[in-house]
C-alpha cells in the first residue's frame, strides 16, 4: 500500500473551499443524522466504493471521510491504488470536524410531543 497524506478536519474545510471535493465514506443512516456542511461533497458507502469510484473525478484533490478516519484510510489508499494521487484522508472524521466546530448539518429532531417531556421533567 502506498502513503497516504492526512490532513486536519480544519485544513479539509480549507482544501473544500478552495475546490477540493470531499468523498463522506460513511452509510446513508450515519449521513442522515449528522454531516459536513460544506458546498461540495459526494456520498459513496466504503462497501459500495470499489462499484462507484470512477464516480470521482480524477483531476480534483479528494478528501476521504468518514466517522472517525478508520474507513476513510481504506477508502483513500484504494483510490491511490487506483490512481487517485491527489487523494487525502481527513483526519479523525466528522468527530474531530465536530470537535473542532466546523459546519455541521444534523438531523432534525422531530417537534410532536415536546410540551408532553417538557411537562413530564417539570413533574420528575
Amino acid at each position: 500500500m502506498s502513503n497516504i497524506r492526512e490532513v486536519s478536519p480544519k485544513a479539509s474545510l480549507e482544501l473544500i473551499q478552495k475546490g477540493s471535493l470531499l468523498v463522506d465514506v460513511r452509510e446513508p443512516h450515519e449521513v442522515a443524522k449528522k454531516s459536513f456542511d460544506v458546498l461540495d461533497s459526494m456520498m459513496i458507502p466504503l462497501g459500495q466504493l470499489e462499484k462507484r469510484f470512477k464516480e470521482i473525478p480524477l483531476n480534483r484533490k479528494i478528501i476521504v471521510a468518514c466517522r472517525s478516519g478508520s474507513r476513510s484510510v481504506m477508502a483513500t489508499h484504494f483510490l491511490m491504488d487506483h490512481g487517485y494521487s491527489k487523494a487525502v484522508n481527513m483526519q479523525y472524521g466528522i468527530v474531530g470536524w465536530e470537535r473542532e466546530g466546523l459546519p455541521l448539518k444534523t438531523e432534525q429532531k422531530q417537534k410532536t410531543g415536546s410540551w408532553f417531556m417538557k411537562m413530564i421533567k417539570r413533574s420528575a
